[in-house]
């Protein structure tokens, strides 16, 4: 197999709050991706800030860290063929509005800012991210399943 890639996932303190949580692993899981990290947390400011630093001039910045910080967060690394544009299907636009049905976003978001779920836009951003909400690295483990998603 080719491709194979990591991704950074986060359910946001709106989604863990809303009970979410079950919800959106199952969808990574049953679309074929494997889970590799998972921690569970309230993001120090120090974290919110160097993962969202892209965002620091932006002047929604600093509702962004304070709704971060608010609460847990459940922090995920996933694992398959083209995981990173493959789990950016499944969570959907930014505005849960306007993302279509059968997203995350699309079927529970109503809010740009209470989206629920953050996941990398690419190779870099994955990589950095995942370097920093697991420092320790990844679970390596291929499940049986594998031989009956990918050819």
């Amino acid at each position: 197999m080719s491709d194979i890639q990591t991704t950074f996932v986060m359910v946001k303190p709106d989604g863990v709050q809303r009970g979410l949580v079950g919800e959106i692993i199952q969808r990574f899981e049953r679309k074929g991706l494997r889970l590799v990290g998972l921690r569970g947390l309230i993001p120090s400011e120090q974290l919110a800030e160097t993962h969202y630093e892209v965002h620091k001039e932006r002047p929604f910045y600093s509702g962004l860290i304070s709704f971060i910080t608010s609460g847990p967060v459940v922090a995920m690394a996933w694992s398959g063929v083209d995981a990173i544009s493959v789990a950016r299907s499944i969570i959907g636009p930014t505005n849960g509005r306007e993302a279509a049905p059968g997203t995350i976003r699309g079927d529970y978001g109503m809010d740009i800012g209470f989206n629920l779920i953050h996941g990398s836009d690419g190779e870099d951003t994955a990589s950095s991210e995942l370097a920093l909400w697991f420092p320790e690295g990844t679970m390596e483990w291929k499940p049986d399943i594998e031989q009956w998603i990918y050819e």
